[in-house]
């Protein structure tokens, strides 16, 4: 159930993200109420994993999958609308992948990226990156940039209202392209002893 959320959750976020090049402004409130579900589902597919102990590090993997391409899909829309500078979504797509990657390699360890079994060890890493507190927050973080980003320019509105919330928008967006970065720094940090053992496992070459 909780992984069917997810790839339902994902398969919305790009249906709302091509709708946003529909411009008009009953479209756009269709993609903000949309975006608001999106980002419910984003909890509740964590809620049902928990409720129906469903929690399984294949679980955790799609979680992250969905969170990735839905997150990232948003950001490269906005800089195609034009409602964004180019390095916002090159530092989220970067820091992405190489967490990710670091991450794939845990993994075949027996570490996932959160719960129990989590790979962050030291306990500031696993507040920045594993803790309820340092998700949920940069959870609201992007669920707020896309929000008012969204609602900021949809056609019709006022500039003396869509400017104040164009700039709200702007401010969460940089908000959690921080927190993206500084959530990913634990990561690096503490992903680095994987590629040690991995290059102790390594076959010799002839």
């Amino acid at each position: 159930m909780a992984n069917l959320v997810s790839l339902i959750r994902t398969l919305l976020g790009l249906l709302v993200v091509g709708l946003l090049f529909i411009h008009t402004q009953s479209m756009y409130w269709i993609c903000f109420v949309l975006t608001i579900v999106v980002i419910a589902m984003d909890a509740l597919d964590g809620y049902l994993a928990r409720k129906f102990n469903e929690s399984s590090k294949m679980g955790a993997v799609i979680d992250i999958l969905g969170d990735r391409i839905v997150e990232q899909v948003y950001w490269v829309t906005f800089l195609a609308l034009g409602w964004l500078p180019l390095w916002v979504p090159l530092v989220v797509i970067v820091r992405g992948i190489v967490v990710d990657g670091l991450r794939s390699m845990a993994l075949e360890q027996g570490f996932t990226a959160f719960g129990q079994s989590s790979m962050q060890q030291s306990k500031l890493g696993w507040l920045l990156v594993s803790s309820n507190f340092s998700r949920t927050t940069y959870a609201v973080a992007k669920a707020a940039a896309f929000a008012f980003m969204i609602l900021g320019h949809t056609p019709g509105f006022a500039p003396a209202v869509a400017t104040p919330i164009t700039w709200l928008g702007l401010s969460c967006t940089y908000i959690s392209v921080a927190f993206c970065v500084v959530r990913g720094l634990p990561v690096l940090i503490e992903g680095r002893r994987f590629l040690a053992d991995d290059s102790k496992n390594a076959a010799p070459m002839a």
